[in-house]
């Protein structure tokens, strides 16, 4: 491998696209030795390719001989069973990481010819502005320097944690891939609250928004734990203390609904797999 890995990215939609720009923009890949494959490319990929000298749709023919280290698919999953069997050539002599939700290990391989060098990662939606987590997976077939390589690229989506059986990157998927909705809908749910106490919708909307995304930045910044930092913020008989014994009283009424919610989703995941 050269110094900078060679990839071959196989979809440049959102997610293959972010990544693409996380790659370019921190020196990742060698982009004259890297390739995109993507029939409906849109305009700015096409120029960010272009800018970079990746080769956007070469010969697969002149790929294969040229080779590359690694294989990234970020391709819709719908579209995996006609879109993989045309790479099987160049999957074979590379390190296949599949960002694709619901497809297996077992899945893959299949549908590259047998390739064995595949991992998953289940980047998330901040993933699209370098600020996402990704779980990932690699079974035996995948060597300590494959699994650094895998590592090296999804860090250009944001943050990675490893896990060690493939039906743990369902519980990811519960946790972390669909994580974000569930502080947009709490988000929400306070700009409602605030309009039903009598806030104006822009006003509430403002409020709850920008305090997200302050109580976010601030436990990114700190060194203590959520529950350290909820205690610090909760003065006994205060504001605070009032509201979360609703949230979090003896009936644990969050956490339960939260649980419920998180196992709901794995379950999900575990069903849609294949």
């Amino acid at each position: 491998m050269r110094d900078k890995p060679s990839v071959a990215l196989i979809g440049a939609g959102a997610m293959g696209g972010a990544l693409l720009h996380g790659w370019l923009a921190g020196g990742v890949i060698a982009p004259a030795h890297s390739v995109v494959f993507d029939p409906a490319i849109n305009d700015e990929m096409k120029a960010l390719c272009k800018t970079h000298g990746v080769a956007l749709n070469p010969s697969l023919d002149d790929a294969i001989k040229a080779g590359v280290d690694a294989v990234v698919i970020a391709v819709k999953p719908q579209m995996a069973s006609d879109v993989l069997g045309h790479f099987t050539g160049l999957a074979s002599q590379a390190v296949v990481i599949s960002v694709m939700a619901g497809k297996s290990v077992a899945g893959i391989s299949a549908a590259l010819g047998g390739a064995e060098k595949i991992a998953r990662a289940m980047p998330n939606l901040p993933a699209a502005i370098g600020k996402g987590m990704t779980g990932l997976y690699a079974p035996d077939a995948v060597d300590d320097a494959g699994r650094v390589l895998v590592e090296t690229l999804m860090c250009a989506a944001g943050e990675t944690v490893w896990v060690s059986a493939e039906a743990e990157i369902d519980l990811v998927t519960a946790i972390s891939g669909s994580g974000p909705a569930y502080y947009f809908l709490l988000t929400e749910a306070l700009t409602e609250a605030g309009e039903a106490l009598g806030l104006s919708k822009d006003t509430a909307a403002k409020l709850a928004r920008a305090t997200f995304i302050g109580a976010g930045a601030l436990m990114d910044a700190e060194t203590r734990s959520p529950s350290q930092m909820r205690r610090a913020v909760t003065s006994p008989g205060g504001t605070t203390q009032a509201a979360l014994e609703i949230l979090d009283g003896d009936a644990k009424v969050l956490g339960r609904l939260v649980e419920e919610a998180v196992r709901a989703a794995a379950a999900r995941a575990r069903a849609l797999t294949d």
